[in-house]
């Protein structure tokens, strides 16, 4: 069971805030955050040797914990190490990635699922080479009955064989039940808390309710955490609890 914990700066409104500045494994990648962002990585690689998860579902239990920011830059470090990754905006009822990315969401994954696109005609290159995003695209009126479709259980099979990783940020698990038709589908979950706000029986609801649909709980990644200074080692901040 992976366990990751990650500091992360204090959070501003989402009108007022620039969304690209989450992106702190481009923007300091030598701090702290990254390198727990690093050590995320290390463990999906190289801890679950004998069946690796590709396809990989990113939630957390309610809104702002940081799932999206979490998703974001996992698929940045797994790009860096050389690992063809593809980052899936889910949450098709509040998509932000596109956002945090600085692209244009016109047209993403809908448009795939309703047969208007085809996948490369609406994949955008993220920051990074080996790095590409797919968002929403416009709001459909039924997210559940997409992505509980047969073409959407046909796209992640056609992404599973054209990339390495394939992250899916989808909704709350505690607010929708996408996340929970996601968690079926994806070889495992992380779940995505804030130290300083995600109350216990939040927590326990969530992992019971993935628990329920028989999800593969890879483990948790803990926002905001705090640690000590003296876990300071040789000018990195390590952030991390395996």
């Amino acid at each position: 069971m992976i366990r990751s914990g990650l500091r992360r700066r204090a959070r501003k409104d989402l009108a007022s805030e620039d969304l690209s500045a989450r992106l702190v494994t481009i923007t300091e990648p030598l701090g702290g955050t990254s390198e727990a962002y690093r050590t995320l990585r290390t463990n999906l690689i190289y801890a679950l040797v004998d069946e690796p998860p590709k396809l990989i579902a990113l939630t957390s239990s309610g809104p702002t914990e940081g799932k999206s920011t979490t998703c974001a830059n996992l698929g940045v470090v797994l790009a860096q190490a050389e690992k063809r990754t593809l980052i899936v905006d889910c949450d098709l009822r509040k998509p932000v990635l596109h956002k945090i990315f600085g692209l244009r969401n016109f047209r993403g994954l809908v448009n795939v699922l309703v047969g208007e696109c085809s996948l490369q005609e609406v994949l955008q290159d993220g920051p990074l080479h080996n790095l590409q995003i797919l968002t929403v695209g416009p709001i459909p009126p039924n997210p559940a009955e997409l992505l509980s479709s047969k073409r959407f259980a046909t796209f992640l099979a056609q992404v599973r064989r054209e990339f390495d990783y394939v992250l899916l940020d989808t909704a709350p698990v505690e607010l929708v039940s996408d996340a929970a038709t996601l968690a079926t589908q994806a070889d495992g979950v992380l779940l995505v808390l804030d130290a300083q706000k995600t109350r216990k029986g939040e927590l326990r609801q969530a992992v019971r309710s993935l628990q329920t649909v028989g999800a593969n709980m890879l483990g948790t990644v803990v926002n905001n955490a705090r640690f000590s200074k003296s876990r300071y080692y040789s000018g990195y901040r390590y952030n991390s609890r395996v």
